[in-house]
Order: C-alpha cells, then structure tokens, then sequence
C-alpha cells in the first residue's frame, strides 16, 4: 500500500472516530480538509485563499447550510490560527473545532443550530511555512515568523502610525484579498505563550483613543463583552494569567494596547477596515506543548470556541433598501456616539450587522439619496431580527423603511437586546 494509499486511510478513520490528539503536518492537514469536505460536501467547501512564501496553500473551510455562497441574513464569521507557525495550540483545536462541527450537524442541536444560521470560516493555518519551520518549545523556538522573517502580526495597514509603503507578505495580503471578498462580522485569530482574551486598539497615536493606559474603541462597551464570553466559558481563563513572569489579567481579559502596543495587527485591521469585530485568543502558556496536553486544551477551549462563535448574532443586522426595494450598497450606518475611525457601511446587498449589547440606541444611515426618518426597533431575542415597535408603516420585519429621493439622511432608533 502506498503511503498516500495509507494516508487517506488513517484519515477516513480519523473522519469515522474523531481526529488524532497529535501535530499534523501541513500536507496531512490538507488532506484531513479534502476528506471532511469529500464526506461532507453537502455543508462544507473547502478552498484556498492563496500561498504561502514557499507554495504552501492557505486552506480555508466553510461550513453552513449554504456553504458555497452568502446567503442574505446569515452572517459570516471565522477562525485563523498558527499566525505565529511556533504557537501551534490555535491549529490544533481548530482541527478539532472542524471534527466536533462536522460529526454533530444534524445530531447535536447546539452545532446545527450554530451552522443553519451561520456561515462559518475556519483558517487553521495562516503561517504552514513557519510551522514546518518550528521547534519545539514553550518561550522561544524557531518558526514564529514567515519565510522571509516577518511577524504577520506586525505586516498589516495600521490606522495610527502609518505603514501603507511597506511591503505586504503573501500570506497577509491573501487575508486582505479574502476580507474584500466576505462580509464578516466577527472573527478570532488564536495565538499561544498566554492565557487572555485581548481586544483593540492594539495601538495607539496617543489621541482621544488613549485612556488610562488603554486605547479604547468606539466600541469598548461590546468588545470586553465579547472577550468575557470567551474568557468565562474557557475552564480557566477567567481566573487570570499566571504565566511564567506574565502579569495577571483580571477576569482573564485585557486591552491589546494596555498589555503592550503593537503596530500592524490583524485584529486592528480587521476592526478599522473592514468592520469585522476581532480579538486575539491567547490559549496556551507554552507555545509548543506537548503532545499529552492537546486533549486538556481542547476541553479549556471547546465550549468557549462555541459560545464565542453564537456572538456573531448579538446586536441588530437589516438591509437598506431604495424607494423600488433595491439594495443600497455603501450607504453608511452609523451608531450615533460611536465614531468609528472607518463608517460601518452596507455590503454589495445592502445588509449591515452591527453587534450591540441591550440599551437605546441611534442609526443614521446616508447614502445621499434618504428622506430623513426616524422609526423606533427592537431586536427580538428569539428570533434575532428587528421588529417594529413605533406606528409607522414598516416594509417587513427586517429591512429599513423605504426611504423617498432626497439628499438628507434617516435616522432609526432601536432597541437591542443581547442573545
């Protein structure tokens, strides 16, 4: 029997009884991905985002009941580990989160609920080169950067302290391209040598931003939300961060820049630019464990990786639509007091999500072609959408009034509720 012959074998196996506790390598990890998307092809899709440095594709899985396309009113979100090829833990439980949601769709009510109302995008890793690069090690080791060197997580456009003349690495500009290409509204990227949920700003031009030591968001409020989910569904993450000579973190949460500043982040990026909420999921102390610790990890991590996944559906989401009921691409949807350093804006179907936690709140969308309007909403707990709750005539439950041609803009108030 040939070794690809053998492969294949232990990996239908694998498919059959769950995933191996061990390293994969980058050419077994392939394969693991083609198997789950040949045996479960009617809500997987498996494709790649583009190469590393030395040839290795960027394979990215997407699971959902409509995995091949986005579907109006079904967010996307995702997963990227093994951004730093020596901090392993993300990559591993990853494969696993791949395991756990491919075996329980359909049986296990948590997960097919999760998938029937969510697309899912799962990058296990976004540095293969750095990874087969490594060396084993909890501090230091070999393979934390790219081929040519760099840190990843120091290469994208930062809005504080400007980059935009340096040279992207392949692997970066492929997220980039692969951002432009989905509206995702939340997301983690998982990193190892600490135990801690950090959220943005990473960075700081020392402006309005900075307060007491923190660079604070417009959306601070739903941001340490998103990261004490996270933090109290981990086993321990919550209890604070006793690494080595690392400061504890209280509630096992922290400020990207109150921890240290970081310029070029993805998290940063992925916020600014294109208006998908991030943090950074520290998983592990040792950065390289070994292999005995893989199944205790995954258990720390398992239900956190779930209940963070269920937040891409916190807050309001709608679609702006023109006086003929056509979407309205780019129109701008503001919360008001919140300025964004980027306005949030409408997708190429009109759609806008905005994760909010309970309270009243104010939308001002503009596009230069709206009636001024104000309408009262409720976003309804079960049902996740956006109900009328003021007189006005509604076009349906979930879209924005129709607005008539003028060059003013409609202002919308709502009511959220968290899920």
């Amino acid at each position: 029997m040939s070794n690809l012959m053998l492969l294949l074998g232990l990996l239908n196996f694998a498919l059959c009884y769950g995933l191996e506790f061990r390293y994969h390598n980058t050419t077994e990890v392939e394969e693991y991905l083609k198997a789950v998307h040949r045996n479960y092809s009617s809500f997987t899709h498996l494709h790649s985002i583009g190469k590393s440095v030395e040839g290795r594709d960027l394979w990215v899985l997407v699971l959902g009941k409509s995995p091949t396309e986005h579907t109006i009113g079904i967010p996307e979100f995702k997963y990227v580990g093994n951004m730093h090829g020596n901090e392993v833990v993300g990559r591993v439980v990853l494969l696993q989160l791949i395991d756990h949601l491919t075996q329980g769709y359909l049986s296990d009510p948590q997960v097919t609920r999760l998938l029937n109302s969510t697309r899912v995008h799962i990058l296990v890793s976004m540095n293969p080169d750095g990874f087969e690069a490594s060396t084993r090690g909890c501090v230091y080791s070999e393979g934390r950067f790219n081929k040519h060197g760099m840190d990843l997580n120091r290469n994208f456009p930062d809005a504080f302290q400007g980059n935009m003349d340096m040279a992207r690495e392949v692997e970066v500009q492929a997220v980039m391209d692969w951002l432009q290409t989905e509206p995702f509204v939340l997301s983690a990227n998982l990193h190892g040598g600490a135990v801690v949920a950090s959220y943005p700003y990473d960075n700081s031009n020392e402006g309005s931003e900075l307060q007491s030591g923190s660079s604070v968001s417009p959306d601070d409020d739903v941001f340490i939300h998103l990261a004490k989910t996270y933090s109290f569904t981990h086993k321990s993450m919550h209890n604070g961060n006793s690494c080595y000579d690392l400061k504890n973190f209280k509630d096992g949460i922290t400020n990207g820049f109150n921890w240290y500043p970081l310029k070029g982040g993805m998290q940063d990026y992925n916020y600014i630019w294109d208006q998908c909420l991030e943090l950074t999921l520290e998983l592990s102390c040792c950065k390289y464990p070994p292999e005995t610790d893989l199944p205790g990890l995954w258990e720390d991590n398992k239900q956190a990786l779930l209940a963070y996944m269920q937040l891409v559906h916190l807050g309001v989401k709608g679609q702006v639509l023109d006086s003929r009921g056509t979407p309205v691409k780019n129109a701008i949807v503001e919360v008001q007091g919140r300025n964004n350093l980027c306005p949030f804006k409408t997708d190429r179907n009109g759609e806008f999500y905005r994760l909010l936690l309970p309270g009243n709140y104010t939308f001002k969308v503009s596009e230069g072609t709206f009636s001024e309007r104000c309408t009262a909403f409720k976003v309804d707990e079960e049902s996740r959408s956006i109900t009328q709750v003021s007189p006005l005539t509604m076009t349906s439950s979930s879209t924005w009034p129709r607005p008539t041609h003028s060059h003013t803009r409609a202002c919308i108030t709502v009511t959220a509720v968290t899920t």
